[in-house]
């Protein structure tokens, strides 16, 4: 009995102690947290100006509008970056300063943008990955598992569609993407691309050699390292039909020998778009092009770059439909993806020149990237990781930005530090008004969603202007002061004529590429990255405070453009 109960008592003491162990362990990291905690508030307090004490603001500002957003800053960091006062406010018109208004931007902004942007990204992923998860639970596999073959990225057999979903990727959801664009296969390899086409691949693999298990899926097998788990996707979607996703291109001028130009005819009495199409897609081909009885398919090329339609000719395009006089022909983009300028990869050395793809957010930096990477060949970095535009394709993006592996970074910074690490810059502007609509959908759904009515209708749209466009303006100006060598591209003329702008950017970046490659992006020129689901209906979201605020800015970069000898801001930027 004595033995047992000193037993006992010795269990207890070993569970005392180790309760005051444990007890003290976490007593001292709580200290530790608050003491850090601490020291980052008197740091910042220290740095930063009281939120209701106002900056003093330059005669220049007053002149044109300008508001230093510091003054307008909010002292709790987050997502509600720069918000502060509840409507628009004019600088006030007897405070002097000096001459450098919109270019003195401190630190503590810039980390605020930083913070607001890492913490954004991560918010983002799971609203853009909640329609795969009920995808997965909702959506049976549709087709057939084939087997395990050979792939190779550069020479693709599955020619089609090309998906990316680094953390997500399930045999259903490729399936699905696939059988939506009409393709009779789906492969899927690394456990996270995914492949379309109409082709088999050729080259079969050992079954245990596809064993990547898929990033969203446990248990479900996803290829393997350059090997395909391909599916052949049985049924289409309800409703759905194989030319559902034809494109009207327009009416064009045949070339001189339609068949040296096209590698792909056939001649089919009765001919019908869907017929043409279906060829053609099953060819793998991304353009139909009908000439009365006659269907080719093929690429844009040199001697048939797509410029210059005849569209708006009824009479010729009809012409062109019933052969009437030949010298026309009808142009549908088949669901084929041109697969010519969809290889990229790392800089096999290092860049000797760090170039800067900079702009404010909402400028359309994403899309010129998509631009950039499909001309080029090689992968764009960023400052900042967005693991939604990892998961899609931007292979960049957890790439070191510093590591030069890269063609070009992305970057909204407009500190002067920040500025002069770049040995030049592409400096991408758009449309303020534009701007500050697209940054706004995507700080409430992300890049490719839109923002509800409810966001618009909120407080805090007035307070994103009030506060961000200010940042438009200092974003260009500090730009113009400390960047080394710079190319100016507004995103409308890039819109609107994409290759010779490209090819600007492209020379820029110190890159020869071929005429073929050049319209082979103009084929996918919007990529996956155009705005789907409810547009915001017809609504004029800026008051006009907004306006007035707006426009002062818009006059101030014009001037500093043309006073720098640039070229002014496009005539559509003028105060409306």
């Amino acid at each position: 009995m004595a033995k047992a109960f000193f037993r006992l008592q010795k269990f207890l003491r070993r569970t005392q102690f180790l309760l005051f162990f444990l007890t003290a362990a976490y007593l001292m990291a709580g200290s530790l947290l608050l003491l850090q905690r601490t020291r980052l508030v008197i740091q910042q307090g220290s740095r930063g100006t009281p939120a209701n004490q106002a900056l003093p603001v330059p005669d220049e500002m007053t002149r044109v509008g300008i508001i230093d957003p510091r003054t307008l800053q909010s002292p709790r960091p987050g997502p509600r970056l720069l918000v502060g006062t509840d409507a628009l406010q004019e600088p006030a018109l007897d405070q002097r300063h000096s001459p450098h208004w919109l270019m003195s931007r401190n630190s503590e902004l810039r980390q605020l943008r930083r913070r607001w942007f890492h913490r954004f990204s991560s918010d983002q992923e799971p609203l853009q990955t909640a329609g795969l998860k009920a995808m997965k639970h909702t959506t049976e596999h549709k087709g057939t598992y084939v087997g395990c073959f050979t792939h190779d990225s550069r020479e693709r057999t599955l020619k089609g569609a090309v998906f990316y979903d680094l953390r997500k990727m399930t045999v259903a959801h490729c399936q699905e993407a696939c059988a939506e664009r009409a393709y009779s296969y789906a492969g899927l390899a690394y456990g996270a691309e995914c492949y379309c086409g109409n082709t088999l691949p050729a080259a079969a693999s050992k079954p245990q050699e596809c064993n990547s298990e898929c990033k969203g899926e446990k248990g479900s097998v996803c290829g393997g390292v350059n090997r395909l788990s391909v599916y052949r996707v049985e049924e289409l979607r309800a409703g759905a039909r194989r030319w559902r996703n034809v494109i009207y291109r327009g009416c064009f001028r045949a070339p001189e020998n339609l068949t040296d130009t096209f590698p792909a005819s056939l001649i089919q009495p009765n001919l019908t778009v869907e017929m043409c199409s279906e060829f053609c897609s099953k060819k793998e081909f991304p353009l139909a092009v009908i000439r009365g009885q006659e269907c080719h398919c093929g690429f844009p090329t040199g001697r048939f770059p797509l410029r210059e339609g005849e569209g708006a000719d009824g009479l010729r395009c009809s012409g062109a439909r019933n052969a009437a006089d030949g010298k026309y022909c009808l142009v549908y983009q088949t669901p084929v993806q041109d697969t010519r300028c969809t290889d990229r990869k790392f800089l096999t050395t290092k860049s000797k020149v760090f170039v800067a793809l900079s702009s404010f957010p909402g400028a359309g930096n994403t899309w010129a990237r998509h631009l950039i990477e499909h001309a080029t060949g090689y992968y764009t970095g960023s400052y900042y990781f967005d693991g939604a535009l990892y998961n899609k394709g931007f292979k960049g993006e957890k790439d070191h930005w510093r590591s030069r592996r890269t063609i070009c970074v992305k970057t909204h910074e407009s500190g002067k530090t920040e500025i002069e690490m770049f040995d030049s810059a592409i400096l991408l502007i758009r449309n303020p008004y534009k701007s500050l609509m697209a940054e706004f959908n995507r700080k409430y759904a992300g890049h490719l969603g839109y923002a509800t009515d409810r966001n618009w209708k909120s407080k805090e749209w007035p307070d994103f202007v009030n506060s961000y466009a200010s940042w438009w303006a200092s974003h260009v100006l500090e730009w113009l002061k400390y960047g080394k060598r710079l190319l100016i591209v507004h995103y409308e003329d890039l819109k609107q004529s994409l290759i010779p702008k490209l090819k600007e950017m492209v020379e820029f970046l110190n890159v020869t590429v071929t005429e073929d490659r050049l319209l082979c992006v103009e084929n996918n020129r919007d990529g996956n990255f155009k705005r789907s689901g409810a547009k915001q209906k017809n609504f004029e979201p800026f008051t006009q405070e907004m306006k007035d605020l707006i426009n002062r800015y818009i006059l101030t970069v014009d001037e500093a453009l043309r006073g720098r000898n640039f070229s002014g801001l496009p005539r559509e930027y003028v105060p409306r």
